[in-house]
């Protein structure tokens, strides 16, 4: 009796002992296993934002100069371009904000603004496929301060007339079409049915009817054909382009007469924060009569200007 009470017991023991084994080893194996990432854990920002700042200024004087020219000149030029992009899935949403400002005093001419412009672009997009997007766009234009023209009556005497103010003019724009991306940097809107309008708020040049509005009158509505073109490229890592194209076409007074807005942008990077830049547009709105002999024509407006300064990204 005592002996089956040993051997029970003897193999009891044999088989916790070997139960305890197995689990150790469980163990051990386990906490040798690489633990893998749960990919779901990770998440990206569906909007991207962003921009860039950029201030410069410019200076020169003259003493006993026998070629001639001015005395004394300054400029500075600011501009502050901010962005914010989102895109989830087959819908993306572009939204574009642009601040410019320019001034120039001279000895002979005093001062006055040389770039005035307040420029918001918003688009809303879904994807057809991989290149085409069904899209509506907004675009609002206007300037900060008023603005004048100036007549040469008399050799170095300029006869300063009002010609711009706040949203006077404005230009509201709203459109509905294709948006086409064969490529990075490159977008190409066309809409056929686009519904524009002209504000001319300030009560002198509403009644003088500038900018296409009836006299009296502070808006005009317009119903016409849109396109847009906007292009980006970096010819290597110092030097950029940024350039945009809008056409539009009235369909209710002279279709053939295009509006062309166009502004375009070369940057080169000189350090960390210098940087060297031009900025060309050009404008040709046939409703701006205020060029021209008679002072009562449009015209195609050029502007250019070149500096030296800082950027700074946002």
């Amino acid at each position: 009796m005592k002996k089956t009470i040993g051997l029970v017991l003897l193999i009891c023991t044999a088989l916790g002992a070997s139960a305890q084994d197995a689990s150790i080893r469980k163990l051990q194996t386990e906490s040798l296993r690489t633990i893998k990432k749960d990919v779901t854990d990770t998440s990206q920002k569906p909007w991207k934002t962003g921009g860039i700042y950029n201030f410069s200024v410019g200076q020169g004087s003259l003493s006993n100069w026998a070629a001639g020219g001015e005395d004394f000149s300054f400029s500075a030029a600011t501009a502050l371009n901010l962005f914010a992009f989102l895109k989830h899935s087959r819908t993306s949403w572009d939204n574009v904000m642009n601040i410019n400002f320019g001034y120039i005093n001279t000895s002979s001419l005093g001062g006055r603004k040389n770039d005035d412009r307040i420029d918001i672009v918003s688009k809303y997009g879904y994807a057809l496929n991989k290149k085409l997007n069904l899209s509506s766009l907004i675009n609002f234009r206007t300037q900060l301060l008023n603005g004048y023209t100036y007549t040469e009556t008399a050799k170095d005497t300029f006869t300063k007339n009002f010609s711009s103010a706040f949203l006077s003019p404005a230009y509201a724009l709203i459109s509905q079409g294709l948006d086409y991306k064969p490529g990075k940097g490159l977008s190409i809107f066309i809409s056929p049915v686009t519904s524009r309008w002209v504000i001319v708020m300030d009560d002198s040049l509403s009644a003088r009817g500038e900018y296409g509005v009836t006299p009296g009158e502070h808006s005009l509505n317009q119903l016409g054909a849109f396109a847009t073109v906007n292009y980006t490229t970096a010819f290597n890592k110092f030097i950029t382009y940024k350039g945009r194209l809008d056409l539009f076409s009235n369909y209710k007074n002279n279709p053939l007469n295009t509006d062309l807005y166009m502004t375009n942008v070369v940057s080169a990077k000189l350090g960390k924060i210098v940087h060297l830049s031009w900025n060309l547009d050009m404008i040709y709105d046939d409703d701006v009569k205020l060029f021209g002999d008679d002072g009562n024509s449009p015209a195609l407006q050029l502007k250019s200007i070149f500096g030296v300064g800082l950027q700074v990204k946002i």
